[in-house]
């Protein structure tokens, strides 16, 4: 085990961050008057595992090679939705481990899937501490996606490697710096959207909450109907824009404040994201028109906070659009498929995986008019090889049959067909709400079974961590190597 002391001395770290946030909520229930001690028990809890980890491993090598990256990656999300869930355990709402264990994985996920059925009512630490969860999932995932991701060449993830001459070796120095900024940037966009929220009418305490789940594109919210709650064009379009700014890759912010000032107009990956938003619009737009044929009935900002929020993964919603006709469900599963961009809060496949893809078919294509022809792939510049173009195809190929094994554990947990095909692909692409009459825009997954509730939350760690990461654990030739 002292091969892996940089993994637990790491872990040690992220636990006792995760319990001096736990002090944060605590605050919150001075001024709510909600006193009692959950909090203030799980925070001790956490911080002592933590000390543990730290001290015990404190002769670590400083060094992460690439198979103690994969196991630190696991790791982290697991111990965190664990020791994350002890506040809903310990509170005043008489959670099971199960619901605790689902709520919190779904907070560091940043998935927004909840089985909390009277958000309204819901003490406001509880409220805060969903929203802080969501937060750092946020911030976690970017940086393990500029950082770690790259060396373990999960899914392509290598193509927004920093530096050619990056080895495993050298990741812990570079991240530290890249963090940093990660995070100065992203705390910036989070406060930036909590005084925007706060101007257009939120009181202080939503327009904090919002903005953590806002940037994270994690779409826990304290009320059961959503942003909708609030009734508010200006707040929904303020919603829209810091969810497309949280679905950007983060390292075009560092581009951009190293001057290069064209960097959000000139990455491919950006562009064709703007342009299936718009396209999506579009298409609903249009469907709802043939079908109601009363341009009075449609209204343009629905349909465009909608499609922001699945295709982002945030999962907000405004209004019920698995009433706007079977067309329309079809279009959202798709959409959750696809997802934002790579190194960004986002979830899915990820809009570069889709181009790429696209390319690759394009390419065949070509082969088949001109059998001798010679066609290079190129990507933002970057020539696609073999190998590159394998591990694309295998990600995609490998989320197509996990997104139907869960389909099918689910369906054998006794749901439903819509609930169960919804309910996988919420899962495995962090999107929050389903569809349906269960766990639909306005429903919660409380009702279901726990076996389903395990399950889910299997997919939900599973997606958020690119599938291989997780997966390649389960090699005995992992850990022989």
């Amino acid at each position: 085990m002292s091969n892996y002391k940089t993994v637990f001395f790491t872990l040690g770290i992220l636990q006792i961050i995760l319990g001096i946030s736990m002090s944060i909520p605590i605050i919150v229930q001075v001024i709510f008057k909600e006193l009692d001690s959950s909090f203030f028990g799980a925070s001790i809890i956490t911080i002592i595992f933590g000390v543990l980890f730290f001290l015990s491993n404190l002769n670590h090598d400083r060094k992460l090679n690439l198979q103690q990256a994969f196991l630190l990656t696991a790791l982290a999300w697991l111990s965190i939705a664990t020791f994350g869930s002890l506040p809903f355990i310990f509170s005043s709402l008489d959670l099971t481990i199960t619901d605790s264990f689902f709520e919190s994985m779904s907070g560091i996920t940043t998935t927004g899937s909840t089985i909390i059925t009277n958000l309204n009512e819901t003490p406001k630490s509880i409220l805060l501490w969903r929203a802080l969860l969501q937060w750092l999932g946020g911030i976690g995932i970017i940086v393990m996606a500029i950082t770690l991701m790259p060396i373990m060449n999960v899914g392509g993830m290598k193509l927004f490697k920093i530096s050619n001459n990056d080895s495993s070796e050298k990741i812990l120095p570079k991240s530290k710096e890249i963090a940093l900024r990660l995070i100065l940037i992203y705390s910036g966009l989070t406060l930036l959207c909590a005084s925007s929220y706060k101007i257009f009418g939120m009181n202080f305490f939503d327009s904090f909450t919002h903005s953590m789940t806002t940037i994270a594109t994690g779409g826990f919210s304290n009320y059961n109907e959503s942003i909708g709650y609030f009734n508010s064009t200006t707040i929904e379009i303020t919603a829209m824009i810091f969810i497309i700014l949280g679905s950007i890759p983060f390292i075009a912010y560092i581009k951009f404040l190293n001057g290069n000032t064209k960097i959000f107009t000139s990455d491919s990956q950006i562009k064709s994201f703007i342009r299936i938003i718009i396209f999506s619009i579009l298409i609903l737009l249009l469907y709802l028109l043939v079908i109601n044929k009363n341009l009075s009935e449609i209204n343009l900002i629905d349909i465009s906070f909608n499609v922001i929020s699945v295709l982002t993964g945030t999962g907000y919603v405004t209004k019920e659009f698995d009433n706007w006709g079977s067309f329309s469900l079809v279009f959202f599963l798709i959409l959750m498929f696809i997802g934002g961009c790579a190194g960004s809060t986002a979830c899915g496949i990820k809009i570069f995986r889709i181009q790429i893809l696209y390319l690759f078919l394009f390419n065949q294509l070509k082969k088949i008019i001109y059998p001798r022809g010679i066609f290079i792939i190129k990507y933002d510049n970057n020539n696609v090889d073999d190998k590159f173009m394998a591990s694309i195809i295998s990600f995609i190929y490998l989320y197509i049959i996990i997104f139907f094994l869960i389909t099918a554990l689910l369906s054998l947990s006794g749901l439903d067909f819509i609930t169960a095909i919804s309910g996988a692909a919420t899962s495995i692409s962090n999107v929050g709400p389903g569809l349906g009459s269960i766990i639909g825009p306005n429903g919660n997954f409380s009702q279901l079974p726990d076996i389903s509730k395990w399950i889910l939350s299997l997919g939900m760690i599973l997606g958020r961590l690119e599938l291989f990461a997780i997966l390649v654990l389960f090699l005995p030739s992992f850990w022989r190597n």
